[in-house]
C-alpha cells in the first residue's frame, strides 16, 4: 500500500502556527483536493478538529490516543492512503510511509507545530517529481519516495 504523507509546510519546517490554527496560508488545496478525493485519510484529533467540515469523497479516520499505526493501517483495503496531519500522527506513521509530498511556502513561522513532533528515526527520501502550485511566489509541490 502506498502510503503517503501530505503537507503544507513553511521554509522552517512548521505546519502551523498552533495545535488548533484553522490554515489560511496554504495556496494548494485545490491540489490537495485532486491528490486526497476517493482515498482514505488518516488525521489526529487536533487535525480534525481545524476542519470545518468532513472531507468530501474521503473516508477521514481520526487518530486518538491508544490506536497504533498497525490497527489503522490493517484496517485499510485500499492501494493508497494519505496522512494528513499533525505533527505528532506524522511521527507514528513515519516507519510506514512509502511516500512525501510537500508543499512548501514562503513563510519562516519560527515556532509551533513541527512537521513531526516527536519523530524517533530519521530516514532519507529520493526527489520524484515537482508540481506548480504558484511560480510566481516559489511554491512548489515536492513529491519523494521514502528510501526503504
Amino acid at each position: 500500500m502506498n502510503i503517503i504523507l501530505i503537507a503544507a509546510v513553511t521554509l522552517d519546517g512548521y505546519i502551523a502556527r498552533h495545535s488548533h490554527e484553522v490554515i489560511d496560508w496554504s495556496e494548494d488545496l485545490s491540489l490537495f483536493k485532486k491528490q486526497t478525493m476517493g482515498h482514505t485519510v488518516i488525521m489526529g484529533a487536533n487535525t480534525r478538529e481545524t476542519l470545518p467540515f468532513d472531507l468530501a469523497d474521503r473516508e477521514m479516520i481520526v487518530v486518538h490516543k491508544g490506536d497504533t499505526p498497525e490497527q489503522i493501517l490493517s484496517g485499510i483495503t485500499a492501494d493508497t492512503c494519505f496522512v494528513i496531519g499533525g505533527g505528532k500522527t506524522n511521527a507514528i506513521f513515519a516507519p510506514y510511509l512509502t511516500h512525501l509530498y510537500l508543499t512548501v511556502h514562503p513563510l519562516v513561522f519560527g515556532s509551533g507545530v513541527k512537521l513531526f513532533d516527536g519523530l524517533k528515526n530519521e530516514f532519507g527520501v529520493q526527489f520524484i517529481n515537482k508540481i506548480t502550485v504558484n511560480p510566481e511566489r516559489g511554491i512548489f509541490q515536492y513529491q519523494y519516495a521514502v528510501k526503504p
